[in-house]
């Protein structure tokens, strides 16, 4: 049975994130069970069936009698939910404290990612700021959220992220003017900066970083390393590094040499 503390914190859940706890329960046991859910998540039966339709429609999970089980195909998302179940802890940290360097006002970019979806659910819900993101997953996060204005970017959407990214996006992003992105990662090194394989998400993120009067990135320190086929940004970019503490003084200390700050949670 949950403690009292748990209990808590799962009565005031937000439905993406209790979205995200069913996924990867169904990756961990094969099957989960609607009434257990609904006395787990204090939420009634009728709740976590939508629930279940919301992520079978997403192929997150294939609803069986009584409950789901994970979705098998090589489809959709699997990746996705592996994903955003990764380092859960550290991305909460590091959300926490991203949420710090919030502008107190103005408009904001937040990129997509599993990391960035944790920093959306922690923004404060008395902070009337317009955010701007090409995440479909974000702008569901930010839609229960009633002080804050979302503005998604167009483009196609990317089956396996729930996002846009192509040159449409591209180019509804280059004439803005934000106060502050809020960016990720695939990769990070002292050498290359931040890196991506994927030539479109550079592209977008580049012109993320070249709107944006100030760059927060949150990359966990797992991705240290690993350079990937394009590089997005120089540390020279960046005005903030959130990591976690994983990471090593040198390591913090040769990045902070380059330009940012680096924060670890």
């Amino acid at each position: 049975m949950a403690d009292s503390a748990t209990a808590n914190r799962r009565r005031t859940m937000f439905q993406s994130e209790r979205h995200r706890e069913i996924v990867a329960r169904t990756l961990q046991v094969g099957r989960v069970d609607v009434a257990e859910l609904a006395v787990d998540f204090d939420v009634t039966a009728e709740t976590i069936r939508r629930d279940l339709s919301e992520l079978q429609d997403r192929q997150l999970v294939r609803r069986v009698h009584g409950g789901a089980v994970p979705w098998q195909t090589q489809g959709f998302e699997p990746l996705l939910a592996v994903r955003n179940d990764q380092q859960v802890s550290e991305k909460r940290r590091m959300a926490a404290r991203a949420v710090q360097e919030l502008p107190d006002s103005g408009t904001i970019i937040i990129d997509s990612g599993s990391t960035l979806t944790v920093f959306a659910e922690h923004l404060p819900r008395d902070r009337a700021i317009r955010v701007v993101t090409n995440s479909l997953l974000i702008a569901q996060v930010l839609a229960e959220n009633e002080a804050i204005e979302v503005v998604v970017l167009p483009g196609k959407v990317r089956k396996n992220t729930l996002a846009m990214v192509d040159s449409e996006t591209v180019g509804a992003v280059r004439p803005l003017n934000v106060d502050t992105l809020f960016i990720s990662a695939d990769g990070m090194s002292t050498t290359h900066g931040l890196t991506t394989p994927y030539r479109e998400e550079a592209a977008l993120k580049q012109a993320m970083v070249e709107s944006a009067g100030r760059v927060v990135a949150l990359v966990d320190f797992s991705k240290n390393g690993k350079d990937h086929l394009v590089r997005f940004a120089n540390w020279n970019d960046v005005d903030v590094l959130v990591t976690d503490t994983r990471a090593d003084d040198d390591t913090a200390a040769s990045i902070e040499a380059k330009g940012p700050t680096v924060l670890r949670a």
